[in-house]
């Protein structure tokens, strides 16, 4: 929010009005001006922790002999043959039956909890 004050003067009087409006805190103009690697932003302080420098530019600089290097380590992932896949198949459904245990398990602990079953929320599935 930025304080505005206008004046109004005419040949018999002068107002002055005062008003908070919101602003962008970066305009998307200085938004649309980055370059690649380029970034912008404000942060937020605390009451005890103040910040005198909210807002910042920067850019981000990177060693791309470093990156390419980097990629050129980089090893295919392996295809996934039929057995691994009957494998993958098998502990999917394993984690998916422990999920449903955990949940079935839970919800019965708070529908047995009177202090609970306030977190219980019942769909009702009559509609007119």
């Amino acid at each position: 929010m930025q304080d505005r004050t206008s004046y109004s003067i005419n040949r018999t009087d002068t107002s002055i009005s005062r008003s908070k409006q919101l602003d962008m805190a970066i305009p998307a103009s200085k938004i649309a001006g980055l370059s690649s690697g380029e970034f912008v932003g404000m942060v937020a302080d605390n009451p005890d922790e103040k910040i005198e420098l909210k807002t910042f530019h920067a850019e981000i600089i990177n060693d791309h002999k470093a990156i390419a290097a980097e990629q050129q380590a980089y090893v295919p992932i392996p295809a996934v043959r039929t057995l691994d896949e009957n494998m993958v198949n098998r502990n999917y459904n394993e984690i998916r039956q422990d999920v449903q245990s955990i949940a079935d398990s839970e919800l019965e602990r708070i529908l047995e909890d009177p202090g609970l079953t306030h977190l219980i929320i019942q769909k009702n599935r009559s509609r007119s």
